[in-house]
């Protein structure tokens, strides 16, 4: 009974192709993109997105690419329900966040991205930002959403608007990205701090 019953599973588990095609549209309708939209960003037609969705028919890698940059994500993440012992987690290993580059790197600054691939609109970023150089006056930041930064290291004065705040290993300081903020003085390097970014809705 037992043999028969593996048997079947695995007569049931479903192929690449349909795996794919479900990843697909899950992400497609996450991000609330139509067929269109997707068809138009990727330069493969309405039919075969339709056709590769359904499991109906295999795409090659590139076509593969291409839909995954415009649904916002890496490749592997139209091929996670393959694996059905996989959850929605992401790991980040200590060191090997994504670094990005932004305004203020050529400063100073070093920004690893703790987390990606959420598609066309973005939730929230996590980012571990690293400063050693006081040589030069930081830019000023503004952006939607709402910022939380936590002090891992060193001593930074953070003005935020009008006020400055002296942030030290332990303190948490949460504000409007729309108030213009940023890095006033290093006090004590190497200076290290976790800044989440949340995200309206609406923001791509």
């Amino acid at each position: 009974m037992a043999n028969g019953t593996r048997a079947d599973n695995q007569a049931q588990a479903p192929s690449l192709e349909e795996s794919v095609g479900a990843a697909i549209r899950e992400l497609r309708q996450r991000h609330g993109l139509t067929i269109a939209q997707v068809s138009e960003q990727s330069g493969i037609s309405r039919g075969m997105l339709s056709k590769i969705e359904t499991g109906q028919t295999s795409a090659g890698m590139e076509s593969l690419a291409r839909i995954a940059r415009a649904l916002g994500v890496s490749m592997s993440m139209l091929f996670r329900k393959y694996d059905a012992s996989s959850s929605s987690a992401q790991h980040i290993k200590k060191g090997q966040g994504m670094e990005v580059v932004r305004r203020g790197t050529k400063s100073g600054h070093t920004y690893h991205l703790l987390a990606y691939d959420q598609g066309p609109t973005k939730l929230f970023e996590p980012f571990l930002i690293t400063m050693d150089d006081d040589s030069q006056r930081y830019p000023t930041f503004e952006h939607p959403g709402t910022e939380f930064i936590y002090m891992l290291e060193g001593e930074i004065e953070y003005r935020c608007g009008q006020e400055t705040f002296l942030l030290e290993p332990g303190d948490t300081l949460t504000f409007e990205g729309s108030v213009p903020h940023g890095p006033e003085h290093l006090t004590r390097c190497p200076i290290k701090f976790l800044s989440v970014i949340i995200y309206p809705k609406a923001v791509e």
